[in-house]
């Protein structure tokens, strides 16, 4: 058996056992949880730059919304403080690259 000790999505330990292997898993308290949120963005950015794909981006997200849902973020409130970022300091849309300041 594979040791792992990672956040994984809701029904992966059902698709393991579906297959006729065996998983043990545990339910994370609030302390572990958000560690391991906090790890998962970390390694979905890691793979979405290896792989470079939308599937990738789609778990980047995921891991947002659940942290949104988390740490009960107003999605609301989250995008008017992006926009507002964008407003004061721009987007990434022009391309610009600091090389010197």
């Amino acid at each position: 058996m594979t040791q792992y000790n990672k956040l994984v999505r809701d029904k992966i330990p059902e698709i393991i056992k579906s297959r006729g292997e065996e998983c043990v898993t545990h339910i994370a308290d609030d302390q572990e949880y958000w560690l391991k949120l906090k790890e998962k963005l970390v390694e979905e950015a890691q793979e979405f730059i290896k792989e470079d794909n939308a599937n990738e981006l789609a778990d980047i997200l995921e891991v947002i919304n659940a942290i949104v849902e988390y740490r009960q973020i107003d999605k609301s409130l989250l995008e008017e403080t992006r926009f507002k970022k964008e407003q004061e300091r721009g987007g990434f849309k022009n391309r610009i690259i600091l090389e010197k300041s």
